[in-house]
């Protein structure tokens, strides 16, 4: 997800403050990460040079200036488009889990292992979601349902993996050779 299109996004309905914005996205999308409000004034910056937002007014009082924020035409047209766009297929390609495995395999290290301390973590996730799932509604149920669909997904790959390991590693073996890295 795109810090930059996020915080585009969340300014398109009214001018607002760093601040607000940054509880914003936190209140919506960093379920495990809040983001620095360090990382907000620096994509806002950004995305005034860029032409993307203006600022509107300027606060002074005690303490730093408050600026205030307003997206403009052209940003509006790039909030449409990333909203419009497809997300690439192949994002999951580059799982962190699938280059462990392999890694494992192509190493000598035990792989049932690596699936095995894997398929716990997940199962331990989902019955937190399942817990949050209970009492979610709007926005945070389709977060929550969301991560429950890639999970039971990632379990369904661990399984066919681990059913097929003792084939993967050979046809690995026989491609490097004696199945080292």
């Amino acid at each position: 997800m795109s810090t930059s299109d996020t915080l585009l996004a969340l300014l398109e309905p009214a001018p607002a403050h760093g601040y607000t914005l940054k509880q914003d996205y936190d209140r919506w999308f960093a379920h495990k990460r809040p983001l620095a409000f360090g990382q907000v004034y620096a994509t806002l910056t950004r995305l005034e040079k860029k032409g993307l937002v203006a600022l509107a007014d300027v606060e002074s009082g005690h303490g730093p200036d408050r600026r205030l924020y307003e997206i403009t035409a052209d940003g509006v047209t790039a909030v449409d488009d990333w909203v419009s766009t497809p997300q690439a297929p192949d994002l999951f390609a580059t799982s962190t889990l699938y280059a462990r495995l392999t890694v494992a395999l192509l190493s000598g290290r035990d792989a049932t292992e690596v699936l095995a301390g894997q398929r716990a973590t997940h199962l331990a996730r989902m019955r937190e979601l399942q817990q949050v799932r209970r009492e979610a509604e709007g926005a945070d149920l389709l977060a929550v349902t969301y991560e429950l669909a890639h999970l039971d997904a990632d379990l369904r790959w661990i399984e066919e993996s681990g059913a097929r390991l003792d084939q993967t590693r050979h046809a690995l073996n026989a491609r490097t050779g004696d199945g080292a890295l």
